[in-house]
This record gives C-alpha cells, structure tokens and sequence, in this order.
C-alpha cells in the first residue's frame, strides 16, 4: 500500500482540503486499494474536530466527500509510516521535520512543488486570507501532479 500524508498546521482547512481531493482523485483512478490518503497538523489545536466550515463548503461545492474526517496532530511514527509526505508550506515542514525527524529532509515535500506554471511557492492558509477558493486550485491542481509523480514513481 502507498500512503500518502498531507500537512498543515491546525489539519482544519488546507490538509483535509488536500486529503479529500486527492482522495476522490485517487477513487475515480482506480488506485483507491492501492494508496491510502490520510492528513494531520503540526499544532494540537483542533484535535478531533471536523475540517473549517470553509472547507467543508468548498468540497461540498465539487461532490467531494469529506465523511469522517477528524482533526489530528502528526506524530513521530508518521515518517515510517508514510512513502510521501506533502507539506503546505516551509513552516509546516520546519514543524514537521521536528516532530517527525525523518532520515532525510527529502522526506517531506511542498505541494507547490508540483505545480506547473504557479510561482506559488506555498498554499496559503484560507484560514486566515479567507480564500478558500484559491486554495482550493492551488490543491486540486497539486494533487493532481502529485498522482501522475505517484503513477510514474510507482509504475501504477
């Protein structure tokens, strides 16, 4: 099994965005028994709750399931427990990097890295710009390249 984790800081809005995109792209794939998509935070704030209203009113306005989704906090295991660990931005990765320490640094990858024509360098957290739909494109277009990267890597 692949397993896939997607990082943020609170696991409210941009990594359970990014989780329940990559899911449902991974579903309409056919790959759903071959990779496993979780999320978590680097903070323990929102343990246990469900993914920002703003995030919840995105997916809902694309048919994407976010049932069952609950908020947790990344733990050391996460490294080994993961072939890819996707990042939202250097922040979440420096946090990450501590709690996870992970053999290498190579480990744990920005979702911007995938982005092609972007000079994003970072998804930006709608929790506070308020813009969850530029989030959203930023992640439905990253977790689309991340699957074809994942496609290829893994000869799917």
């Amino acid at each position: 099994m692949i397993r896939v984790l997607f990082v943020c800081l609170g696991n409210i809005c941009r990594s359970p965005m990014a989780e329940a995109v990559f899911r449902d792209l991974v579903k309409k794939s056919n790959l759903d028994e071959q990779i496993e998509v979780d999320s978590a935070g680097t903070s323990d704030w929102h343990i246990g709750k469900v993914p920002h209203e703003g995030t919840r009113e995105i997916l809902d306005k694309y048919q994407i399931s976010f049932a069952g989704m609950q908020a947790r906090q990344l733990q050391k295991e996460d490294a080994d427990n993961f072939q890819y660990i996707i990042v939202m931005d250097d922040s979440n990765k420096e946090n990450a990097l501590e709690i996870c320490e992970p053999s290498s640094d190579d480990e744990m990858i920005l979702l911007t890295d995938f982005l092609k024509n972007r000079t994003d360098t970072y998804v930006p957290d709608p929790y506070f710009t308020g813009d969850f739909d530029y989030t959203y494109d930023l992640v439905l277009e990253g977790c689309e390249q991340l699957l074809q990267h994942i496609k290829q890597e893994q000869k799917l």
